[in-house]
This record gives C-alpha cells, sequence and structure tokens, in this order.
C-alpha cells in the first residue's frame, strides 16, 4: 500500500501530516523548511525492506539533507551514514549516529579528516585515486591503526542524469578507472596500514531507471571474482546511492524502491556464495519528499512578456532550480481550485537565475499568499546560503499533530558575528 502524501489539503488548507502550513508560516515565519517525520521514517523503511534477504548496510547520503534532528531520525532507524566531510561525521555523530556505520566518500579527504575518522572508529574509507590510497596509508600506520578500505571505481556507465550529478562516466573526476582497479587493489593488499575489504561505485543522482545501477553491479561482480582468483577477498560491495523521485513534472516515475530492490537483487546474485554485504547510499529518496520550502507572495507584477510572482524565498534559500533548471512542484497553501494564469514564480535577490519555475500554470496567487515549494527535502536546507546577506530560514521537524524546531532561523547579529573591521 502507498504511504499517504506527507502534505495534503485538508479542508483546503495545506497541511504536513497534522499541523497546517499557515500556522506553521505565522508563527515562524517564511521562508520556512519543513519536515515530515512519518515521510522520513516510511521511506527509509521502505528502502529496507526491499532489500529484504541480502545482508546489507543502509548509510544515508548526510550530503542530501544534514539536519541533526534529520539524521537523528534515520539512526533511531538503525541507518549508517555515509559522508564527505570531517563536518559531516561530527554532523553524525552528535545526532546520535553510530560511526562504526559510517562510509568515507569523496575525492578530496584531507589528513587530518583521515585521522579523525579513524579515531571514530569508521566502517570504512572510499578511496577514489592511488595517491589517496598512498596517503591514507602512510596516516593509519602513524596512528598505529589499519584503514578499512573499498576503492572506488569508475564503471563508465551512462546514468542518464543531469550532467552536474552524473558521477561514474569515464570524464568525470571520481573513481579509478575499472581497467587500473585490480591493479590498485592489488598494490592496496601489500599495504600495511590497509585493510582492504570491498568495491565501491556510484554512478550519479535522480536515476529513473534501473539499467544503470545492473549495468554498473555486472561490472562490479566481475572485478570482485577477478579479485578472488588474485586471493583478495571482498566481504563488501558498496553500489552508491540515486535512485530518483518524482518531482511532479508529468514524467514518468522513476523506480519503486522495491523495484529497485528486485533488479539489485538479480544483478548481485553471482557473488551470493561469497557472502558479501550490501552497502548502499540512499539520500533523495529518502528525505526529497518529506520536504517543502514555504514562501509568502511579496508581489505580482507583469512585463510585456511575462507575469512574475515574486515570493520572499530566494535561490540562497533553494539553489535547484538556477543550478539545474530543476522543476519542483508548487502548490498554494490555500484553495487551490480556482482559475489558473502563465507565470514566473521568482525570488528577490539580483539575479536573473533567481527563480523557482518558469511559465508555470498555478493558481493566481495574492500578495501575502503562503506557497509551498514541494520535494525540496534533498539538496534543499543544506546547500543554502547567505547570498546577499540573507540569514538562512529555519527547518521544523513534523511528527503528527506536533512540530518541533530543529534550527530557529539565524539573525543578522549570527551572519556578522565572525568578521572583524580591518
Amino acid at each position: 500500500m502507498a504511504r499517504p502524501a506527507p502534505f495534503a489539503y485538508r479542508a483546503d488548507q495545506l497541511h504536513c501530516e497534522g499541523v497546517s502550513l499557515e500556522a506553521l508560516a505565522t508563527e515562524l515565519g517564511t521562508p520556512l523548511y519543513v519536515y515530515s517525520r512519518g515521510e522520513l521514517e516510511g521511506a527509509y523503511r521502505a528502502f529496507d525492506a526491499a532489500l529484504t534477504g541480502l545482508p546489507h548496510l543502509i548509510c544515508y547520503s548526510v550530503k542530501a539533507c544534514s539536519s541533526l534532528g534529520v539524521l537523528s531520525v534515520l539512526a533511531k532507524l538503525g541507518a549508517g551514514a555515509d559522508i564527505v566531510s570531517g563536518g559531516e561525521l561530527l554532523r553524525w555523530q552528535r545526532a546520535g549516529g553510530d560511526p562504526a556505520k559510517v562510509v568515507f566518500s569523496g575525492v578530496g579527504k584531507t589528513e587530518d579528516e583521515m585521522r579523525a575518522a579513524l579515531a571514530a572508529g569508521i566502517h570504512a574509507f572510499n578511496v577514489e585515486s592511488a595517491e589517496e590510497l598512498t596517503v591514507l596509508d602512510a596516516v593509519a600506520r602513524a596512528a598505529g591503526k589499519r584503514a578499512r578500505v573499498a576503492l572506488r571505481v569508475n564503471p563508465d556507465v551512462d546514468p542518464e542524469t543531469h550532467p552536474y550529478i552524473s558521477t561514474g562516466l569515464k570524464q568525470n573526476k571520481f573513481g579509478v578507472a575499472m581497467d587500473e582497479a585490480r591493479a590498485l587493489f592489488r598494490t592496496a593488499a601489500g599495504l600495511a596500514g590497509i585493510e582492504v575489504i570491498g568495491v565501491d561505485c556510484h554512478i550519479g543522482s535522480q536515476l529513473t531507471k534501473t539499467s544503470p545501477f545492473t549495468d554498473a553491479i555486472a561490472r562490479l561482480v566481475a572485478l570482485v571474482q577477478q579479485l578472488a582468483s588474485d586471493g583478495i577477498a571482498i566481504s563488501h560491495v558498496d553500489i552508491g546511492g540515486g535512485l530518483g523521485i518524482d518531482y511532479g513534472k508529468g514524467d514518468a516515475p522513476p523506480p519503486s524502491p522495491a523495484e529497485y530492490g528486485v533488479a539489485v537483487r538479480a544483478a548481485l546474485a553471482p557473488l551470493t556464495a561469497l557472502g558479501v554485504t550490501l552497502v548502499c547510499e540512499p539520500g533523495r529518496v529518502i528525505v526529497g519528499q518529506a520536504g517543502a520550502l514555504l514562501a509568502r507572495v511579496l508581489y505580482r507584477k507583469r512585463s510585456e512578456a511575462k507575469h512574475f510572482t515574486i515570493v520572499d524565498a530566494a535561490m540562497n534559500d533553494l539553489m535547484r532550480p538556477a543550478l539545474y533548471g530543476s522543476f519542483h512542484p508548487i502548490w498554494p497553501a490555500h484553495g487551490a481550485d480556482r482559475p489558473t494564469i502563465v507565470t514566473d514564480v521568482v525570488g528577490p535577490i539580483c539575479e536573473t537565475g533567481d527563480f523557482f519555475a518558469r511559465d508555470r500554470a498555478l493558481p493566481e496567487l495574492a500578495r501575502g499568499e503562503l506557497v509551498c515549494i514541494g520535494a525540496t527535502g534533498a539538496y534543499g536546507a543544506v546547500m543554502a546560503s547567505n547570498y546577499n546577506t540573507r540569514p538562512r530560514a529555519p527547518e521544523v521537524l513534523v511528527d503528527g499533530d506536533k512540530y518541533t524546531v530543529l534550527r530557529p532561523r539565524e539573525t543578522y547579529d549570527q551572519l556578522l558575528a565572525g568578521e572583524r573591521l580591518p
């Protein structure tokens, strides 16, 4: 049975679970990020259930949404974490997450980050280059430890997604080329500070088909079989993340977690006898639909060519439309059933790229009206900035008919506190 939508109308008023969005916005102001705890938990459990029967570790991709409150919810469900910085490791630990369930990805880990991760006892480093491997070996030996390592390979599989979030093609900066991987595994196996435990790949984000996943897994399977013949035992296979969500644009929906699980299980079948553990790094599919950005209409205007609806949220609050040209659904908080007009929904920042929708048919919105920009749980608040000296929006977690302010709105004093005059 499908989970109920976390954002739905009740008596013509948009709610998150049992809480009125108008009531939240009136009390806390706008812009405002709102997350549904029920959707977070439901999405995680659906993904976990899809892998039933496979030994697996779900390492939530912290970069998708790194709020301590969100991380805490997922840690309590038993999730691990995929991190890409020392700061994300600290966040995971502060949220109560288990460092022994952490995989550390990224092409540019510093020595200080390596030392911190070794001290924390993380599960594995996803090593992305020969030079990184050499540095990690030296850092681990100096600390009197052995670093558990999965080498990230680049399978050269087209994820058929936006080029900025494609990571598995040979021209991308990520991972080690497949034709170099076997030799580098042999090198790693001979290093005193390294314990080789796995192979890793991640081909991109917002994937809308299972075939790129299965193509990449097939190449990992062949590599693991080659390594077994070299005497290198692989105990975990990390297939990364990337499963997409439906942003409501009207395109064919991405595979469900259940469909993804069926495809992954079939692709990994040749390794069943080796007893490997599957590691995966979902982010967007867990948190994307759980979040929304609330904004109020400031002004309306019509130029010779366009109608504009100007809201108080901006590209500093939600970067995805400006960065990727991405589509997000937009709903009025009151009475969606009314005539529509074609409008651009834009923010107040002095950039033409400061928009949330272009040429979108929406109910004509009044000055002061509240709107909800949907599917912003992933890569929303986490990518926010203070451009134009704008305080970052608060984040709120709704649980039934109650809510918790996870992070209050920044103040101007907080923005300026670290600065000094010459």
